[in-house]
């Protein structure tokens, strides 16, 4: 550009602005990346990773050549709940009505390798995903569904193995040949260990399951995708883009680096790997970001030399982000939602699941799903953005944020690669540590107000919205599901099937063998699903999270506020009438193990000057009434997503009773349904945060409620 012509903006632009720089527009984003007004030519300078053809090396523009002019996106919406039967009438319900491919979503007692008769799981099952506890299970959720002709993608990490084993065996007793299946098992255990937490053995053995399932993959199912690498989790447990970008694909490093270690060539497995990312509410930046994925991967490929282009190509699957849904003017929620994929489809994925508008408050209902799904159909058939291939490219703005993205992303990777890669940054809490403290600045920002969502911290309605929402007995379902466990045992070949697991165990102990084959020999046989996962945990073991509170990043955020000064001179008062500090203990329940909210609130109450305890995850209510007493805290915060609530918490309140901790105040926070409200409260809840609270006025209700006591 004209150096003169530049010149001359900048003066008008500065007199409207009036007594302003145009440099105070500037803008920091959470990656540190600085963001101007203006972007003109003079910003494209330099930029190495500029690609005049989409579908050739560095696939900035897209993995093939005509893109949604070609094929458009793969229509995909992840559901699953209740029993089988329920979850397979809505597939073929959202099939008929234009969907193409299924997404499964399991039930907590699957992920973590329990049968839905386990004393661990008595609120999860059917909760928040499909109870799957054996073959015949499997065979019913697919039922009328035909598997070669459809694709379907799991998202399943923890027993992987099981659910594989039982899909297999499921689709060849239904006729179709395992070499026909397509679609993906998301088999990304490492994530889980960040962020997700629904792991069940040590990362070393994990990354030993990983690699036996793409080893039997690639010869076995070679249509069919043997790991979806995620970074979607990281996303919505708060981490920035930067982090999720670099910290997927160095996980995606380590899972290439584990198929190599198992004699595998890097054609025969490359082109089958996947990715997933979730897609937030900074609209560009979310584009630039799968645009840097592909640049990213394609440069981490070449260190393995690869001959085909097809083990470069980055393919992905998006997911429009959950933790950017609000249960305060809940409409909002489909806004969110359509911008979202509008971003995902401008940064070229391959397939897109849109969330329903009350995800938020609970499990979605058919009205919710059917305005989730109409909305990418509406962008396919409506928006003609399916007419141009890459239609973004060459934005000034764009290729800039590309290109910082990508670098930035890079100067992580390599940070992780010179600790030894992921595993080793996974096991000593690096990755988890840095999301955890993005989290809490983003959660601190938007309590302050400085980062703007509307109808929660700004322009907030003036009455609240009634929704219908989706209720699952779970009593029912787990009766169910017990009655089925019950006659599969009764009429198998019980000593056929031991014998099975004896083998697959013995696998696990040799090292010889592959993991994946052992298991479906055991499926075929009908072992459950929680025999397979416990013959694996019996030489693996079961691993055990150590739970770590940052401290000072809320404080830092809030230095010098009324507000947090305010609360601080509360503390201070009772700790003077009581003799200590006001004392909470912070816990999950069940098997949900998405603990983002468990860990801002307590890194926050920790700064706000509260003692914090925070309970291992998966706890029983009985052992989480035992550790209050124990603490002797005042405050027991229950942090529920996966919609256990009115199955525990009243056995949590019952073992205080019992333990005589009655005077121990109970509070909820999480998705919870307003219809939950009042049934909370009757048996003793004291308090219930939604989604948006404000974690300040949080703290000041709490400790009005323990001064009044």
């Amino acid at each position: 550009m004209n150096k003169d012509r530049l010149e001359k903006w900048k003066f008008l632009a500065e007199k409207e602005l009036k007594d302003k720089s145009i440099d105070s527009l500037n803008w920091e984003t959470p990656e540190d990346i600085n963001i101007k007004p203006l972007y003109t030519e003079n910003d494209l300078k330099n930029l190495n990773h500029l690609n005049e053809l989409p579908g050739l090396d560095n696939y900035s523009r897209g993995p093939r050549a005509t893109m949604y002019a070609g094929r458009p996106w793969t229509l995909r919406q992840y559901a699953g709940f209740s029993t089988a039967e329920e979850s397979n009438a809505f597939y073929r319900k959202n099939l008929k009505s234009g969907q193409k491919g299924i997404s499964v979503a399991f039930d907590l007692p699957t992920h973590r390798g329990y049968d839905s008769d386990h004393p661990r799981v008595l609120g999860d099952v059917g909760k928040a995903g499909v109870a799957i506890d054996s073959v015949e299970d499997m065979k019913i959720l697919f039922s009328n569904i035909p598997l070669d002709k459809m694709s379907v993608s799991m998202t399943m990490n923890g027993a992987v193995i099981p659910i594989m084993a039982n899909f297999i065996v499921a689709a060849e007793e239904q006729g179709v040949n395992r070499s026909n299946l397509t679609g993906t098992i998301q088999n990304d255990i490492l994530k889980e260990f960040m962020v997700r937490n629904t792991y069940i053995y040590p990362p070393d053995s994990s990354m030993r399951i990983v690699a036996d399932i793409i080893q039997y993959t690639s010869k076995e199912m070679p249509k069919f995708n043997s790991i979806s690498i995620s970074g979607y989790h990281m996303h919505e447990a708060g981490a920035n883009l930067v982090q999720e970008l670099a910290f997927t694909l160095a996980d995606g490093k380590e899972y290439v680096k584990a198929a190599l270690s198992k004699g595998l060539d890097i054609d025969a497995f490359a082109g089958r790997l996947s990715f997933f990312f979730a897609i937030g509410m900074n609209f560009f930046m979310e584009v630039a970001k799968l645009r840097a994925a592909r640049i990213l991967w394609s440069r981490i490929m070449k260190e393995f030399n690869p001959k085909k282009s097809n083990s470069s190509l980055l393919r992905v699957h998006c997911q429009t982000s959950g933790v950017s849904l609000q249960e305060e003017d809940p409409y909002n929620n489909i806004v969110r939602t359509s911008y979202e994929a509008l971003a995902a489809t401008l940064g070229g994925t391959q397939s897109l699941h849109t969330n329903a508008f009350d995800e938020a408050m609970g499990l979605p209902t058919e009205f919710s799903s059917r305005i989730a799904r109409n909305t990418q159909l509406i962008m396919q058939e409506e928006l003609g953005i399916t007419k141009v291939i890459d239609p973004l490219a060459g934005s000034y703005y764009v290729e800039n944020l590309t290109h910082q993205l990508t670098e930035k992303a890079w100067e992580l990777i390599q940070e992780i690669e010179n600790l030894g890669g992921m595993t080793e940054a996974v096991s000593a809490g690096i990755p988890k540590s840095r999301i955890e403290e993005s989290a809490a600045k983003k959660q601190a920002a938007i309590d302050q107000g400085l980062e703007v969502i509307v109808g929660v911290n700004k322009y907030k309605p003036h009455q609240k919205e009634k929704v219908e929402i989706l209720n699952v007995d779970n009593i029912s379902v787990r009766n169910t599901q017990i009655d089925r466990l019950n006659h599969i045992k009764a009429t198998r070949d019980n000593k056929i099937c031991q014998k099975k697991l004896k083998d697959l165990e013995d696998i696990c102990r040799t090292g010889s063998g592959n993991i994946l084959e052992s298991a479906v020999e055991a499926a075929k046989h009908r072992a459950t699903l929680g025999e397979i996962s416990a013959s694996i945990e019996n030489v693996f073991g079961r691993y055990k999270a150590n739970s770590k509170t940052l401290s000072g990043v809320y404080k830092n955020a809030y230095e010098n506020d009324e507000g947090f000064l305010k609360i601080n001179k509360k503390v201070e008062f009772f700790e003077q009438k009581e003799g200590r500090r006001p004392r909470i203990l912070v816990i999950k329940l069940g098997q949900d193990g998405h603990d983002r909210g468990a860990k801002v609130i307590a890194t926050a109450f920790a700064d706000i000057g509260f003692d914090v305890d925070v309970g291992p995850l998966f706890q029983t209510p009985e052992e989480a009434a035992q550790d209050a007493i124990d603490n002797d805290v005042h405050i027991i915060g229950i942090s529920s997503q996966a919609a256990a609530h009115k199955t525990l918490v009243p056995i949590l309140i019952d073992s205080l009773k019992k333990l005589n901790g009655e005077e121990i105040v109970v509070v909820c926070g999480g998705v919870i349904p307003r219809e939950d409200y009042d049934f909370l409260k009757k048996i003793g809840v004291k308090a219930i945060f939604g989604p948006g609270t404000n974690i300040l006025d949080a703290a000041n209700d709490l400790i009005d409620i323990l001064l009044k006591k």
